[in-house]
């Protein structure tokens, strides 16, 4: 248990539940949960230049990213064929995995094919059943993917300026903006309540909060004097009580309870608010194809690590289809923006393809 561990190490509550935001970040769990303290470490191993357990911003947003990956790929003579659905991967006569199928219909073959997509996408809907094991499949639906997340993206007309450390006459970002800011995080139990709450289908009446504000660090992010703020909030349910769905009114009220706690701690934010991005668990399935809305492609839980990710028997990247790898979340070692999975299935395929 995650707070067994802190009770051991800390005294002070606030310390421990903004410790403890990190052992239930993107997980339908609570601090309580047996197996949360594993997610706390999940997320402070590695090191960011240097610095153990550090985290940073990418300079010019999270996609900049995925593009520094694209041009290092696109050198060693990559082509990348963006916005280009893949509808089905190709299966030569003896089970192989051959290529893709385009939503086009082109067809892109190949030796080997890696797949970044969540075991579900991967195995459910671009395989054919009857090419699967039964067991396989079974093993695949039963993956735990249930998500907490709403993700709400801000665009303010000027700095948050918070009641414990009120901004300089300026107006220019101080060391605290520059930082991961946790709201209604004063203790462990408020965590738990706020879990507990989703587990009846109930939005979080005091959700947790994960504020970023990262054009504090990168002006460029906004026009001048306007920011953008990064929302990650805790807990809400995928399929609200009763089985209604996440529609603009739902949206719409959830959004206003998380404004209505980040005022009570910088009065006047909500007043400088300008644009607004409301992210349930559904868009977040919709948008980025990720499984119940879940940022790691399932659950971090005990059962669903090491040789059990994404199921026992196929936890080293490759699959029950010869030549077909998984190489994103759904797989070892797990969520984060590490490429710790991407590295490890790729020296895998890498030791296939030599041998054929």
């Amino acid at each position: 248990l995650l707070g067994q561990i802190l009770d051991q190490w800390f005294e002070s509550e606030p310390l421990k539940a903004t410790l403890a935001t990190d052992a239930v970040i993107g997980a339908m769990a609570s601090p309580h949960t047996p197996g949360s303290g594993y997610v706390l470490l999940h997320h402070v191993m590695g090191e960011l230049e240097g610095q153990r357990g550090a985290w940073g911003y990418v300079a010019g947003g999270m996609g900049a990213l995925s593009q520094a990956i694209a041009r290092a790929a696109a050198a060693r003579g990559a082509h990348i064929f963006a916005e280009k659905a893949v509808c089905h991967v190709l299966l030569g006569r003896d089970g192989r995995a051959q290529g893709v199928t385009l939503q086009d219909g082109t067809e892109v073959r190949s030796k080997l094919v890696l797949s970044n997509a969540s075991p579900q996408i991967t195995f459910l809907e671009l395989i054919p059943q009857e090419q699967l094991p039964k067991d396989f499949v079974q093993q695949i639906q039963q993956v735990d993917t249930r998500s907490p997340v709403t993700k709400i993206n801000v665009a303010v007309d000027r700095l948050p300026s918070f009641l414990a450390a009120p901004n300089a006459r300026d107006g220019q970002p101080l060391p605290h903006h520059q930082c991961s800011i946790h709201l209604n995080c004063e203790g462990t139990h408020l965590l738990h309540q706020a879990f507990t709450e989703a587990t009846h289908g109930h939005p979080s009446s005091r959700p947790m909060i994960e504020l970023c504000i990262p054009s504090a660090l990168d002006p460029g992010l906004a026009p001048r004097g306007c920011h953008v703020v990064s929302l990650f909030t805790q807990y809400t349910p995928s399929v609200l009580v009763g089985g209604r769905p996440w529609d603009e009114q739902a949206r719409n009220a959830y959004a206003d309870t998380v404004f209505d706690c980040i005022e009570a701690y910088a009065p006047g934010f909500k007043a400088s608010v300008i644009g607004r991005d409301i992210l349930t668990p559904p868009d977040l399935e919709r948008i980025f194809g990720l499984p119940g809305g879940n940022i790691f492609h399932g659950g971090m839980s005990l059962d669903q690590l090491y040789f059990a990710r994404p199921v026992p028997s196929y936890s080293g990247y490759r699959s029950p289809i010869p030549g077909l790898y998984l190489c994103g979340s759904g797989a070892h070692p797990g969520g984060g923006v590490m490429g710790a999975a991407g590295r490890n299935a790729a020296r895998v395929a890498l030791q296939d393809f030599r041998r054929l």
